[in-house]
């Protein structure tokens, strides 16, 4: 079972711009509980997202760095992920910059999809560096598209020597995504790397989905992904809602129902006369 916010003891720690802060998990936690107790993460990239991770239980949430400060205002004890997105970080400089930038603003990690020479530069400066394996959407030409990896023996001993390059690298954890369920298991019981299975499998120290999947804010979502809301209904009710509720608008205003009488503000009567006196 996962272990919420609300019943484990918050840990005291300094942030990266020396503020004293309480967090349910340190990068620490982390390492210690891989192999003992099952988490949950998912992501988040506004404050009411992460307030929501935060009242449903969850224990980690990951978002795009830039938005580091929403998503503390909306969780502020709760262990985050600021992710560097591919292409907006190209130089190792950039990348450095970047993550210095989160985690002054507040994250606890940092989460790269780079090679380890990036995880190394990172982990050099003790940031917590969570690297990306298996899949990894945005280089999935690589892989002939979008698709499983480790299923054949070979490609599975290859990941696991990958898995090996980015633990000797620095890296503290692993997004490890749409890896074969079995290979994934035998890899997180070798790997010192705590494991977020996105799509994996129950064999990592971590289960990890993306909240619109979630909470179905899409028409179709991944195989690994299970809606266990209907956003997007609720979103495509909205929307005939609006519009029918403008076009109502529309015909009331041409119509003169609206506004009504009740919905202006009055004047006195002596008042008004005595306004239109004065106007001759």
């Amino acid at each position: 079972m996962s272990s919420s916010t609300s019943d484990r003891p918050m840990r005291r720690i300094y942030d990266w711009d020396a503020r004293f802060q309480l967090r349910n998990y340190t990068a620490a936690d982390l390492r210690a509980l891989k192999g003992v107790r099952k988490l949950t993460q998912t992501t988040a990239n506004t404050a009411e997202e992460a307030a929501a991770a935060r009242d449903a239980g969850l224990d980690l949430i990951m978002g795009n760095a830039p938005n580091t400060g929403a998503v503390r205002d909306g969780a502020p004890h709760m262990f985050f992920t600021a992710a560097l997105a591919l292409p907006d970080y190209p130089t190792e400089t950039e990348v450095l910059t970047a993550a210095f930038a989160a985690m002054k603003a507040g994250a606890d990690s940092v989460y790269t999809a780079r090679g380890p020479h990036v995880v190394e530069m990172l982990a050099r400066e003790d940031i917590p560096v969570m690297c990306h394996l298996g899949l990894v959407p945005r280089k999935s030409t690589w892989k002939g598209g979008l698709r499983a990896v480790g299923k054949t023996a070979e490609e599975a001993l290859e990941l696991w020597q990958a898995f090996r390059t980015m633990e000797d690298a620095g890296a503290f954890s692993v997004e490890a995504e749409v890896i074969c369920d079995r290979v994934m298991t035998e890899i997180s019981q070798r790997t010192g790397l705590v494991t977020s299975s996105l799509g994996s499998g129950s064999g990592g120290d971590i289960i990890y989905l993306f909240q619109n999947d979630i909470c179905g804010e899409q028409p179709v979502s991944p195989r690994h992904a299970r809606a266990f809301a209907n956003l997007h209904g609720l979103y495509e009710r909205m929307r005939a809602e609006r519009r029918a509720a403008l076009s109502a608008f529309r015909e009331a205003a041409q119509s003169g129902s609206y506004p009504a009488p009740d919905e202006t503000a009055g004047i006195a009567d002596d008042e008004f006369e005595k306004f239109r006196d004065a106007l001759g």
